[in-house]
């Protein structure tokens, strides 16, 4: 189920749905809708992205600790959850790395 919700014809359909969505709320017509071009997005940006993003949840992660550590006033509890969102962000970008590596080994153990 998730699987057909995240393939790339389902999620440009969406993006076109949504589109034409907006534009009929915006009072445009079909046809100017059809002429906007979805941005094309490189995949290693988004990678790229992606690793910057969990990063810098990580750094204010560590800079909440070690300020709390100092005894300066931090509530322990924006401390905890500093902490879980840098955990939840990396190992969802760890398992995302794990999907692509298991799709690449599965693309390269294909028969030619």
């Amino acid at each position: 189920m998730i699987e057909k919700a995240t393939s790339a014809t389902s999620i440009a359909s969406m993006l076109k749905t949504l589109q034409t969505h907006a534009a009929q709320a915006g009072g445009m017509s079909e046809e100017a809708v059809r002429g906007i071009a979805t941005p094309k997005t490189d995949f290693s940006e988004m990678i790229r992205q992606a690793v910057s993003q969990t990063n810098d949840v990580q750094m204010e992660s560590q800079k909440t600790s070690q300020a709390f550590e100092r005894g300066e006033a931090v509530p322990l509890t924006d401390v905890v959850l500093k902490m879980q969102k840098a955990s939840l962000s990396f190992e969802a970008t760890l398992q995302v790395r794990n999907k692509v590596l298991k799709a690449y080994e599965d693309v390269m153990n294909m028969p030619v």
